[in-house]
């Protein structure tokens, strides 16, 4: 089994998936790629069991095969390489690679392909098409609000819930949570399923935005396929709480603010606040934002005072100024508006003016508790 390919072909083809690699796996052969050649095209596969994500390119073969080769190694030589033709030569019998280029060659050991995980087979009875820039934009809105609480698996990932009048993203950790809409896709039936961090993170570096994503779904398994690449990926199994139920209905105070004002504000008093609770207290009266924070245990205080737009009963506020900065640094539009109803409730962030009137974008923030 020998094939000549681009240097620099190959080595793109084989970074585009190699985040799928894990640095602890429990299967020593998962520490490889698996290239299987057919006709004049070779099919790369990398995988952790929980997510899959192949690529393929065309290469230059008289013999078809499979052959699992050591993933680190083979990046390092690609990468150290400048770009030229290269030919693999592959010995099926005790599985040892040369690589050959203009002036010299390398040699290691590689693994029976047969040994590598074989992808799940599924039916795929659902499917939607998305544009590469709606789902980039759904995932870079959510998923910073992902939870990393292991005993909440189900908040761990991404809410995706598809309907006919619009689809929608939500990501929770308890103390923020996203709701990304979009009306102008939607699906014939409704369907709703959770998509960890990793294999979305894998989409977010792989997509760039002007491809059509066909995405397939079923009750364990999701798959994504764009360009050259296919992603599978196993869903989390579990109910997704009722986010709908924690969105306060009654906001009448009000906050309009010029977004980047208010984030760098937020910024520079955040410095001085508690290290532990990151509390900035925000105290609203007339058209004048007061925001404050304070660490007690080392004498750190700092105040700032900013004009606004504000309808509403004078109030004082406390946030944790991460989760305010993370929310407002994933919004674009100039202006934003925090709603609120009373200190010890949730505040609702979200864009004004927003270019694209088929986005609903909603972030709520859970206060935290002004110590008097």
């Amino acid at each position: 089994m020998n094939f000549i390919t681009s240097s620099s072909t190959l080595l793109k083809h084989l970074q585009s998936i190699s985040g799928v690699l894990s640095t602890n796996s429990t299967l020593p052969i998962l520490d490889n790629f698996l290239f299987s050649i057919v006709g004049n095209e070779l099919t790369v596969c990398a995988s952790d069991l929980e997510t899959t994500m192949i690529t393929k390119l065309q290469v230059q073969s008289e013999e078809d095969g499979k052959i699992a080769i050591p993933a680190k190694l083979i990046l390092e030589v690609l990468k150290s390489m400048p770009d030229q033709p290269c030919t693999l030569k592959i010995n099926q019998e005790n599985f040892t690679i040369e690589i050959a280029y203009d002036n010299g060659k390398s040699k290691m050991p590689g693994f029976n392909g047969e040994e590598f995980p074989k992808l799940p087979k599924s039916d795929f009875n659902s499917s939607i098409n998305l544009t590469g820039e709606l789902l980039s934009r759904a995932i870079n809105k959510t998923i910073f609000a992902t939870g990393v609480d292991d005993m909440r698996p189900v908040m761990s990932g991404v809410y995706c819930e598809f309907s006919p009048d619009d689809i929608t993203f939500v990501a929770t950790d308890a103390h923020k949570l996203v709701r990304y809409r979009r009306k102008d896709i939607s699906t014939t039936s409704k369907a709703s399923f959770i998509l960890p961090k990793k294999p979305l993170n894998l989409l977010k570096s792989n997509l760039r935005g002007d491809e059509e994503v066909i995405l397939k779904y079923n009750e364990s398994n999701a798959h994504f396929t764009f360009g050259d690449i296919l992603l599978v990926c196993r869903l989390i199994d579990g109910k997704y709480p009722n986010y709908e139920a924690v969105i306060p209905k009654e906001n009448p105070n009000v906050l309009t603010i010029d977004r980047m004002q208010f984030l760098g504000s937020l910024k520079r008093v955040a410095i001085f606040s508690n290290k532990t609770t990151h509390q900035v207290k925000l105290k609203l009266v007339g058209a004048e934002l007061s925001l404050f924070a304070e660490d007690i245990d080392f004498s750190n205080e700092a105040s700032e005072r900013l004009t606004c737009n504000y309808d509403g009963d004078d109030l004082e506020i406390g946030f944790n100024s991460r989760f305010l900065v993370e929310m407002l640094s994933s919004i674009d539009t100039e202006t934003v508006k925090l709603a609120m109803s009373e200190p010890s409730r949730a505040g609702l962030l979200m864009p004004v003016n927003s270019e694209n009137n088929n986005e609903d974008i909603l972030m709520l923030v859970m206060p935290v508790m002004i110590n008097r």
